[in-house]
């Protein structure tokens, strides 16, 4: 059974700098017509910084959309065509001040893919240490520096609750563990 529905109908009913909404209509595989909503965003690069002694550095900052503080790895948003790697190498120094000479892939994760496009590519990198944070002007944030095992288990018990940073987290202690 063919699972794809096709868009006949396309409308941009919001445009801001972060994404565009769209009012769809869509062809079901049985025939029938339905409505559907899509959010377009260009994506994120998002990258689990880990020390020389293997203590990871997390960010700490306000989240608007859910009113919380969360804690969460360094990540930004992708420009228009912008290389996945580039844009981690970017917020791994502005957000946390580190360079790194290899970002290890941990793949990528669609956010909401019932209606945003979004896809952010996850990394992990060993940090190099020797450098200034150059964060945005509307940027505010705390760096907190954990031992893995501490963050694997604030993981597992809910204290982070930010998606991206714990599949980086799940992933990077299963690949440690080979």
């Amino acid at each position: 059974m063919n699972l794809e529905e096709k868009c006949l109908q396309s409308e941009l009913v919001y445009d801001c700098p972060v994404f565009k909404v769209y009012n769809d209509a869509v062809l079901l595989p049985n025939g029938k017509t339905a409505a559907r909503n899509k959010i377009t965003h260009n994506g994120g690069s998002a990258v689990l910084p880990i020390t020389k002694d293997g203590d990871v550095i997390l960010v700490e900052q306000y989240r608007y959309g859910i009113s919380k503080i969360t804690l969460e790895i360094p990540a930004g948003k992708l420009e228009k065509g912008e290389d996945p790697a580039t844009c981690a190498l970017r917020e791994l120094q502005e957000e946390v001040a580190c360079s790194t000479k290899e970002l290890v892939p941990l793949g990528t994760i669609a956010v909401t893919p019932a209606y945003d496009s979004e896809i952010i590519y996850i990394y992990m990198a060993e940090c190099d240490e020797s450098g200034q944070q150059n964060l945005d002007e509307d940027e505010f944030l705390k760096l907190h520096r954990l031992p893995m095992q501490q963050a694997l288990q604030m993981v597992l018990d809910g204290t982070i609750t930010d998606a991206k940073t714990q599949i980086a987290i799940l992933k990077a202690v299963a690949l440690k563990k080979g």
